[in-house]
């Protein structure tokens, strides 16, 4: 039987490694428009977004937005998003990469009482449908096409 590493590797998916944090979040590494940062890997988020304070960081261009974002036990947050930015995970890129900005201040806080680094943002589903995203929990490999 054949393994799935080799199997996702003849279809052109590309492998990256996350961590494992103390709270059980899948942490990766991702470079926005060519700045890196840490990102929680989430299934449940919908979109992919950074925290107000990354900005500059991440050059972005803030633009006003209507839609509320909720989740992790806040609701009703006020967001802002940017368009036209370059996302890459290990050697998978994706262009004209549209974000959302909203405040993460609460996962933050949260993160660091458990002990735990911050994160500039969360990459979400949007990504993980965009890319063919299968996750290897065991191993601790997302794998992007």
């Amino acid at each position: 039987m054949k393994k799935l590493p080799d199997i996702l590797k003849k279809e052109k998916y590309k492998r990256l490694k996350f961590k494992v944090t103390k709270t059980q979040h899948l942490l990766i590494k991702a470079s926005i428009n060519g700045v890196k940062g840490n990102f929680i890997l989430d299934t449940g988020a919908s979109s992919s977004c950074v925290d107000f304070e990354s900005i500059e960081l991440f050059q972005l261009e803030a633009k006003k937005s209507k839609t509320q974002a909720s989740g992790a036990g806040a609701t009703g947050m006020l967001t802002q998003k940017a368009i036209g930015n370059q996302l890459q995970l290990g050697s998978w890129k994706h262009l004209n990469f549209e974000l959302i900005i909203f405040d993460l201040s609460h996962v933050n806080e949260a993160l660091i009482q458990h002990k735990s680094k911050p994160v500039h943002g969360i990459i979400g589903a949007d990504i993980l449908m965009k890319g063919k995203g299968i996750i290897d929990y065991f191993n601790h490999y997302l794998y992007l096409q």
